[in-house]
């Protein structure tokens, strides 16, 4: 299976961009042992268009051009369901099973998804029902696909 993370917006030089790396980096070190053989991440400029709607529109239309058409997607949304570690793992586990050749996880821009992203998702999830910045939502998928990995393989990061 190969994971992909599509997110609007870029992270800039500093903390975040350095911990997003780490926790990538992490990941690719491990992911093979879980039966992951790809891990991905695709940034995609924000919509410069004056309404709201129209950049969630042209958003839309960029994440979804950024995965694989026939990928399981995991949209990123304050209105998805919260997941423990391990249902998050246990999520990835059962698409491995199902022989999901493409899992993707979508993260909107400051102005979330359109509803034609959200409507067109296999899950919506959600890191509580706090709205967060999207680029440290990036942060916390990262670290969350790391952690299911080390889960998967019985590394002793996660500590239940």
């Amino acid at each position: 299976m190969r994971i992909s993370v599509a997110a609007v917006g870029r992270l800039k030089t500093g903390a975040e961009k350095s911990l997003a790396a780490d926790y990538f980096e992490r990941t690719q070190g491990l992911c093979r042992k879980a039966g992951i053989t790809k891990i991905a991440i695709t940034e995609l400029q924000e919509s410069r268009a004056a309404e709201a709607k129209l950049r969630l529109a042209d958003e839309g239309a960029a994440l979804a051009a950024a995965v694989p058409p026939q990928a399981f997607r995991i949209v990123l949304d304050e209105r998805g369901k919260a997941m423990t570690s391990e249902a998050f793992t246990d999520l990835i586990r059962k698409r491995q099973q199902e022989a999901t050749a493409d899992l993707a996880f979508l993260i909107g821009g400051p102005d979330g998804h359109s509803p034609q992203i959200r409507d067109s998702s296999n899950l919506l999830m959600a890191f509580g029902p706090a709205t967060w910045p999207h680029r440290l939502v990036r942060i916390m998928l990262l670290e969350q696909i790391y952690r299911a990995v080390t889960i998967m393989v019985n590394h002793p990061y996660h500590r239940p």
